[in-house]
């Protein structure tokens, strides 16, 4: 097995008007009636495909591998309603897609705050899986692959709920369940904790180091704790090569839980990450000063294992 220098992945947009989405509030849907809904649904993904279209372009030609979508690339698809609209576009979106997988591109996703499968609300753990269903739904359309290699990435939720959260996810849909992992946080669940929910849930884990450091107060990225669950967390996944980790750094402190416009620290240990999403403000601008970052640390052969882009299923 080879070895490759890790891939970055944008998130959402760009800075620059490069990648922008067409949004759409409830106030503004209702003031139509049903076919002007129709309408406006089916012009705004339309346009949204358009955009995707743009940004897997923008990432081949800036050499990014891999692309976060919005959770709310096809807003209302959530329903019937809007899901059938959607249908209509099979064709373009399988297109669209494949071409992601032919030039390397993953796509991931990263449903909102609103899912939280370890709530005490029944409601709540139900309109959590009508939104992952709906994730799971877009990646179905564009063809991606029942896997992690898709993933929908999300919190643990409600904190002292492990059972419950092992236990929904074991309920949910194959083609949520599939493709579902599982991230650390500042607040509710530590590394060492989501860890143990997804070595019993049998899905990977998302390590986050900077939620990482802020959660167990440390003062550097190259705290052995850093390195370790790097490596723990890659043990999660099916296939190691599609491990994927976040990096932010702080705004105003290195342990700030505000994200910065850029990307002055990098952990040394995620040389050996696969895939690195980058959470900055700054996006692309963020990606581009860490060109040669794998350089600047020792020793240089300590690199991601290649990945290969999965075969459609």
């Amino acid at each position: 097995m080879h070895q490759s220098p890790p891939r970055l992945g944008l998130v959402c947009i760009t800075v620059s008007k490069d990648v922008r989405y067409r949004a759409l509030t409830r106030k503004r849907l209702l003031e139509h009636a049903e076919d002007g809904q129709r309408r406006l649904l089916e012009d705004i993904y339309r346009d949204n495909i358009q955009t995707l279209d743009n940004a897997l372009r923008y990432c081949e030609r800036e050499g990014i591998a891999l692309y976060r979508m919005p959770s709310s690339i096809f807003p209302f698809s959530d329903t019937s309603f809007g899901l059938d609209i959607l249908q209509q576009f099979k064709e373009t979106l399988g297109r669209s897609g494949r071409r992601a997988i032919e030039r390397g591109i993953r796509l991931v996703m990263h449903p909102d705050q609103f899912v939280v499968l370890s709530s005490d609300s029944e409601d709540v753990v139900a309109n959590s899986v009508k939104i992952l269903q709906m994730h799971a739904d877009i990646m179905d359309l564009l063809d991606q692959p029942r896997s992690p290699w898709a993933l929908l990435e999300i919190h643990g939720g409600k904190a002292d709920r492990e059972d419950q959260l092992v236990a929904r996810i074991a309920a949910l849909p194959e083609a949520i369940r599939c493709r579902i992992g599982l991230e650390n946080d500042e607040y509710a669940y530590s590394a060492d904790e989501i860890h143990a929910i997804c070595v019993r849930a049998g899905v990977p884990m998302v390590f986050d180091a900077h939620h990482h450091i802020v959660h167990e107060k440390l003062d550097s990225y190259e705290h052995p704790s850093v390195a370790e669950m790097v490596a723990r967390a890659r043990a999660t996944w099916p296939d190691p090569a599609h491990q994927l980790v976040h990096i932010s750094n702080g705004r105003e402190g290195f342990d700030d839980r505000q994200h910065s416009d850029l990307i002055a620290t990098m952990p040394s240990s995620y040389l050996a990450a696969p895939y690195i999403e980058i959470e900055a403000k700054l996006k692309e601008e963020a990606i581009r000063g860490l060109d040669g970052w794998c350089t600047r640390f020792a020793p240089a052969s300590q690199v991601g294992l290649a990945a290969t882009p999965p075969t459609r299923r």
